[in-house]
């Protein structure tokens, strides 16, 4: 039997920034009809090769073949003709349009006298949502559905243009099991009809559920390209970040046997809710933080994670219940109020509502301590300077350059100055949602070993993560939501995911039950 050609066959690429080399002579390929992973840490070089595949960057050497022929693409319109399509992180389409606009915008089935048939439109996209076991009006609007959703229909664009080379860059980030389930059947259909499915996500479970092959990058360089079920997942990891990642097994024991049990019985919280709920948000519940804490909320997407998290930073407002601030009845009116009592809160959509991308690290940075100083009391450059130096050096930000634009940093990076912006202000209590969502091993355990320390030195924090042994990692309690309600709260003495996805699973309309730290 003859061995299929690669569809795509990068030899030898190169790319070079001012300062910084980052791709060194990487050669990648990709096959008909599998399902290819490319690994590596935040700044390995992984998006800089898929701009390069989907020319959106130029290659300084090197060369690329799509199914045989060289190709030189002068931009993303160029690669889409030549058969490579592309699902991007953050979802790229327009909530003003209806589902059928986005999925076909520029590709509208005509009338004779040039006007859009739009009952045609309609009836394409109903077919090929079908195909993807989706059942969403055409003719809705895209803002009405939530984030999975539009990733979906992200997804169904891509797909309508029937490519050679399927791009998914982190396509499950926003998407709970169910929906994965139904992209895996939909990626299991694509690879039937021969085309090459590129898959790009942190989640090493959902790698090697659905991946043939692999290629590891790590810093710029091509490490190796292996087929998936003949390398383990701990070689991988190692092979990723280039080290031993002991740091999180050094983790998990400094929470497990912390003693942070023992002062939380003599000690107030610092922050408490009681009875707090917003209708169509979160039903009213009870929870408390102490200083030094890490309380980590876990539940499926859509159990009311992100929703309490905003009523706790002033971002939403409740309709019921009460805060209480060292003891103290306190209502914040807008997030500054907030502020003011040091609660800072980390979005889970940093491109969004967190990093400004044209702004540098150095202005990232101090943003939040500028505003809480007000904009007529200038932060001295020299002071900015100072910051900047300082939390570029205890983060690990990279490159190490704070007048390097954010937008140009990778995910991981562009997430450690998110939380160095927060840290200048010296909160009592730090708010994270998702903060490791989207970027890679070795990032994610010296963002999970920075919130430790910080615990340890006395700053409480909410953390919110949808990966649950992540959760159990680096919480001292966990408050389980389930359908936008709490329905536990648990020491992490010896929690297991299987106990919590149960107590997920389990939750009913009983009261939920008792938080340990609520004095009533």
């Amino acid at each position: 039997m003859i061995a299929p050609s690669p569809i795509v066959n990068m030899t030898g690429i190169t790319v070079e920034f001012p300062g910084a080399r980052a791709l060194d002579d990487v050669d990648f390929r990709m096959f008909p009809g599998e399902v290819h992973s490319l690994m590596g840490e935040n700044g390995a070089g992984k998006s800089t090769l898929i701009k390069a595949l989907t020319g959106v960057q130029g290659i300084d050497r090197g060369l690329i073949e799509i199914d045989g022929v060289t190709v030189h693409f002068a931009g993303p319109a160029d690669a889409q003709r030549a058969g490579v399509s592309t699902v991007y992180q953050e979802v790229n389409l327009l909530p003003n349009l209806s589902v059928t606009e986005n999925v076909l915008l520029g590709r509208e089935p005509r009338r004779r006298w040039g006007g859009i048939d739009w009952r045609a439109a309609h009836r394409s996209t109903a077919r090929l949502l079908r195909t993807m076991n989706l059942t969403i009006d055409p003719s809705s609007r895209l803002s009405d559905h939530s984030p999975a959703v539009q990733q979906l229909v992200a997804i169904a664009r891509a797909i309508a243009v029937r490519p050679k080379v399927l791009i998914l860059d982190e396509p499950t980030s926003s998407l709970d099991n169910d929906e994965v389930t139904e992209l895996f059947r939909v990626i299991a259909g694509l690879k039937k009809s021969g085309v090459a499915i590129l898959f790009i996500s942190h989640f090493l479970e959902q790698v090697y559920e659905i991946s043939d092959r692999l290629t590891v990058l790590r810093d710029g360089r091509l490490v190796g390209e292996y087929l998936t079920d003949e390398l383990l997942r701990i070689d991988l990891v190692h092979k990723m970040v280039g080290k031993d990642l002991s740091v999180l097994v050094d983790l998990q024991a400094r929470t497990s046997e912390s003693e942070v049990e023992e002062h939380l019985a003599a000690d107030p919280p610092l922050i408490s809710a009681i009875g707090l709920g917003r209708d169509g948000a979160i039903t009213p519940l009870d929870l408390s933080v102490h200083e030094g804490e890490i309380v980590g909320l876990a539940g499926l997407l859509g159990s009311g994670r992100t929703e309490l998290a905003r009523l706790l930073a002033g971002i939403d407002r409740p309709d019921q219940g009460q805060i209480f601030v060292d003891g103290r009845p306190t209502r914040f009116r807008t997030p500054r109020g907030a502020l003011r009592r040091r609660i800072a809160y980390a979005s889970e959509d940093r491109r969004t509502e967190g990093i400004l991308g044209d702004l540098t690290v150095r202005e990232n940075i101090a943003l939040a301590l500028q505003a809480d100083l007000g904009w007529f009391r200038r932060i001295p450059r020299r002071r900015q300077d100072e910051l900047a130096a300082s939390y570029i050096q205890a983060l690990n930000i990279r490159p190490s350059d704070p007048e390097a634009l954010v937008g140009t940093l990778s995910g991981g990076n562009q997430q450690k100055v998110l939380l160095a912006r927060w840290l200048a202000i010296a909160p009592r209590l730090l708010i994270l949602d998702e903060p490791t969502r989207g970027i890679d091993v070795g990032a994610k355990a010296e963002i999970q070993k920075l919130v430790s320390d910080l615990a340890e030195n006395g700053l409480a924090v909410v953390f919110i993560s949808a990966e649950l042994e992540e959760v159990l990692r680096i919480s001292h309690r966990v408050a389980i939501l389930r359908d936008r309600r709490k329905v536990g709260d648990l020491a992490n003495n010896d929690l297991s995911v299987g106990r919590l996805l149960a107590a997920i699973a389990d939750g009913s309309d009983d009261e939920p039950s008792e938080d340990p730290g609520v004095a009533r």
